[in-house]
């Protein structure tokens, strides 16, 4: 008497959320990988690309920086690695990848 009777709702309009339903499920996900993507992915490849084209592009006579903080003139390139002197008749052999920055012509002089 004081109590109504509650019915259940029928399965049919609960279980087939529809195309918007799931766009608003996916979407926040799809929108986290694009943002990742321009502010994190795209910027490290651009980095990447342009470290790689100053390695190919070393020659004898460039004025480098390598990880260690070492500076130095290139006297000799080959394939994988790279002679640097770094004091009158000091020369270390490192790899290319260690040289991490092209110094502008007549930094060593200036220091």
């Amino acid at each position: 008497m004081f109590i109504s009777n509650a019915y259940a709702q029928t399965a049919g309009a609960a279980a087939d959320p529809g195309i918007m339903g799931t766009l608003g499920m996916y979407g926040p996900f799809v929108i986290l990988f694009v943002l990742m993507y321009f502010l994190m992915i795209r910027p490290q490849q651009k980095r990447q690309k342009e470290l790689r084209t100053m390695m190919d592009a070393l020659a004898k006579n460039d004025e480098v920086i390598t990880v260690g903080g070492v500076l130095g003139r290139v006297t000799k390139v080959s394939e994988g690695y790279v002679t640097i002197e770094v004091a009158a008749g000091t020369e270390m052999v490192v790899q290319k990848s260690a040289v991490t920055a092209l110094l502008p012509k007549g930094t060593l002089k200036s220091l």
